[in-house]
């Protein structure tokens, strides 16, 4: 699946099921939210932070799987081509950082 066919996809979806976009202050604020979720479950896997009884069921890929959807949503109420500004992204990237990390001595191993 394209970038686009998802935006495509979420956009169906919210039209159909959810009859409409949360306005853009809600859905950021959702945003917010879901990397929080994302956050306490590195901090426990990857971290040195414990897991509460409670969080046993923390799923990874089920909370990445939510940022995404409300980001890709977020995109599509404010006008963004996903496509276009992560190809943005990674040229931007490219040209500013081509040798910054290779010269990093910080990075090697």
């Amino acid at each position: 699946m394209t970038l686009t066919e998802a935006q495509q996809m979420v956009n169906q979806w919210i039209h159909e099921k959810g009859v409409r976009y949360f306005d853009e202050l809600t859905n950021f604020t959702i945003l917010v939210e879901e990397v929080g979720e994302l956050a306490r479950i590195f901090s426990r896997q990857y971290g040195e932070q414990s897991a509460k009884s409670k969080e046993s069921s923390l799923n990874l890929e089920d909370e990445m799987g939510d940022v995404l959807w409300i980001l890709i949503a977020l995109a599509n109420q404010t006008g963004i081509d996903l496509e276009k500004a992560l190809k943005a992204s990674i040229d931007k990237k490219s040209n500013r950082d081509s040798n910054r990390h290779k010269n990093n001595p910080k990075l090697r191993t």
